[in-house]
């Protein structure tokens, strides 16, 4: 059976994370996903049949009203969340700061296998 490679690219949250006095407020992160799924058979077009994304998203949203203090531990908790669908081989978690530097973001990546 194909792998599919199922994206969340580019979702806004507003977080704490950080361990500086100014990231004591929420701050825009960044965040991808990308996660590599195996199913049995070719899918049914029904949501039921395949990766739900928006569960995912919400998730992702429930995960940045608690805040971090690491990006690394933000990014570990998501891929965490993917693996726990069986079906998912692979995923890669990214989160960027955006408002840190004028002139840059900064971010955090890791790559995660079943």
């Amino acid at each position: 059976m194909p792998d599919y490679t199922i994206l969340l690219d580019d979702l806004d949250v507003a977080m704490r994370l950080g361990i500086h006095p100014h990231e004591a407020e929420p701050q825009r992160i960044r965040v991808s996903v990308h996660l590599t799924v195996e199913y049995p058979a070719v899918p049914e077009d029904r949501i039921d049949a395949v990766l739900d994304y928006d569960f995912l998203r919400q998730s992702i949203h429930a995960l940045a009203t608690k805040g971090f203090a690491l990006q690394e531990t933000l990014v570990e908790s998501i891929a965490d969340l993917c693996l726990t669908d069986l079906r998912v081989r692979k995923v890669r978690v990214r989160s960027v700061k955006l408002d840190v530097y004028p002139d840059a973001t900064v971010g955090c990546e890791i790559v995660r296998t079943r």
